[in-house]
């Protein structure tokens, strides 16, 4: 090529850079603006945050914890004794569904042995949508409550991997009945052997869980639940599920 021409190419290409570097800066600030809004009202809103919490009810709430297992037997186990050794709460169940083609499970949760722990069979072979299975135990915790005269101030919803604060269920007894839904901050545990991974997953739950989630229920915007640490009132879950028994979504592939 001509080096004459080079020279003139080379040159218009810098000013198109430089301008379209211009055109980008002034794109991305402008695409900015909602995240600078949602940080600064999060500053704003972090005094309030740090207020005495609502006092303790006169009787402590009776809490049902749902936790639909499918192929969970590697974790269970060892999540169902945690739980049931460091909770501080004197009034709650678990309720642990499983699948009858999933006997690994079964026995994972049956050699514990704990009268607080109750196994329910989902009546069908698995997998099946988490909400599916949060219905069978949804059904088989209303059933124990008409039996033992106790009924359920709230149904609180972990997984089979989660570590459970032993504080959680407190948490939820002041902030109920003046709240619906009650949902504490996810925080994924780091793992140093999928460190890129695990690591992205650890900083968008932080943002969501810590901050953005913070600032909509400030705003009255929709909450998202993450389907862990969060418990649903059952006086709102009732007209929902109806007479089938039925508050979850079971065609959805998240409850």
């Amino acid at each position: 090529m001509n080096p004459e021409l080079l020279i003139p190419a080379l040159a218009v290409f810098t000013v198109l850079a430089h301008e379209l570097l211009w055109v980008g800066a002034i794109g991305i600030l402008l695409c900015s603006l909602d995240d600078v809004a949602v940080d600064l009202l999060y500053l704003w809103k972090r005094p309030w945050r740090r207020a005495p919490l609502p006092p303790r009810p006169d009787q402590p709430g009776n809490f049902a914890i749902l936790v639909p297992a499918w192929d969970e037997a590697a974790v269970i186990g060892q999540m169902l004794r945690r739980l049931l050794a460091t909770m501080r709460h004197p009034c709650y169940r678990v309720f642990v569904g499983c699948y009858p083609n999933d006997p690994a499970t079964r026995e994972a949760v049956a050699a514990i042995g704990d009268p607080r722990l109750q196994l329910v069979p989902t009546g069908h072979p698995g997998p099946t949508t988490k909400a599916d299975c949060l219905n069978a135990l949804w059904r088989a915790a209303e059933a124990e409550a008409l039996q033992s005269g106790r009924p359920y101030k709230a149904m609180v919803l972990h997984d089979a991997e989660d570590v459970v604060h032993p504080l959680s269920l407190q948490l939820y007894d002041r902030f109920m009945p003046r709240l619906a839904m009650v949902q504490l901050p996810v925080l994924p545990l780091a793992d140093r052997r999928s460190c890129w991974i695990s690591g992205h997953y650890i900083d968008e739950f932080a943002e969501s869980h810590a901050k953005d989630m913070v600032v909509r229920g400030m705003l009255g915007a929709a909450v998202p639940s993450a389907g862990v640490g969060t418990a649903i009132a059952c006086r709102g879950l009732r007209p929902i599920a109806g007479p089938a028994g039925l508050p979850f979504d079971a065609d959805s592939l998240t409850e």
